[in-house]
């Protein structure tokens, strides 16, 4: 049997049609999700994005924690999301533009979450230097939370498909709606300011994704008003 003939006639890999980045960053992705299961703890402190203050923060975090996830379905979500709409980002940018852009939105994210814990404990150590006990525990818990997950980084996917293809119509599994791209990411930015603002949807950083989508605005806005916007950098 000629395997070299059989090879060259067309048969693929599994994600032989998944362009190098998005194939790359999927992989990375799953490979640090298997090394958390192996030694969450480990994982969790080194690599996780703590509050800058806290003892377990280290320089590398806010990039390191856009690849981890906390669980399965955290993974799951986010790298389907990616290669959906990532792939057709990057064969329209290229490899190395869009890893820029991703890593543009998942760092803005990251600082946009930061920032906003940074006027929680601005709050909460008025309170404590008042006597709040309360505050002190909030100081604390804030400090020893951690925070994993690239969807920062997909949120601002989310906004660079939705700004090139604003009438692309995409239909939600459930519940089953279709919408032009342009109308979900204005919802997904309303729900993430109502959650964010008023608290509800504990565990969720929902000021990360809103940060994903707002530098992934500005970066887009900033290579358009530069006419660069469609050329590539590989």
């Amino acid at each position: 049997m000629d395997w070299n003939s059989y090879d060259n006639g067309g048969r693929r890999g599994l994600f032989s049609n998944v362009p190098a980045a998005v194939r790359n960053i999927i992989f990375i992705n799953a490979l640090v999700m298997v090394m958390t299961m192996l030694n969450k703890g480990f994982m969790y402190e080194h690599f996780a994005l703590f509050y800058p203050t806290s003892p377990f923060f280290h320089w590398w975090q806010p990039v390191t924690h856009m690849f981890m996830h906390g669980g399965f379905w955290h993974l799951f979500f986010n790298m389907y999301t990616l290669y959906i709409f990532g792939s057709v980002l990057e064969r329209v940018w290229g490899a190395r533009k869009f890893l820029i852009f991703y890593f543009v939105t998942g760092l803005g994210a990251a600082f946009v979450h930061t920032g906003v814990e940074w006027l929680q404990m601005q709050h909460w150590i008025g309170l404590a230097a008042d006597g709040s006990v309360a505050a002190q525990a909030s100081i604390h818990a804030l400090k020893m939370t951690p925070t994993v997950g690239a969807s920062g980084a997909i949120y601002g996917v989310l906004m660079g498909y939705a700004m090139l293809y604003p009438d692309s119509v995409l239909t939600l599994i459930f519940p089953p709606i279709s919408l032009k791209a342009k109308w979900f990411v204005l919802i997904f930015a309303a729900i993430e300011l109502l959650t964010g603002v008023t608290g509800t949807g504990g565990g969720i950083a929902h000021f990360a994704h809103l940060g994903g989508l707002i530098f992934g605005f500005i970066l887009i806005i900033f290579w358009k008003k530069r006419r660069t916007l469609y050329s590539r950098y590989d």
